[in-house]
């Protein structure tokens, strides 16, 4: 199952935490902030599950969550 990644823009403060743990999907546009790899909501795949489950965790702003799709 994939699962989208969703962002809160007004916590996010740029830091790059996500990007670093999931540079399969993210990037980092030069603010600091993430950037989908592909156009379209920040789809993440099964085997990328467990790093994207400790991104969410690990946010300090508390800014991302995971939903299914």
């Amino acid at each position: 199952m994939t699962r989208a990644l969703i962002v809160d823009w007004t916590a996010c403060e740029g830091r790059g935490l996500c990007a670093g743990l999931l540079p399969e999907v993210l990037t980092q546009d030069k603010w600091g902030y993430p950037q989908n790899l592909t156009p379209g909501p920040i789809l993440v795949p099964d085997e990328l599950r467990g790093p994207a489950r400790q991104a969410v965790r690990m946010c300090p702003r508390l800014a991302l969550r995971l939903e299914s799709e």
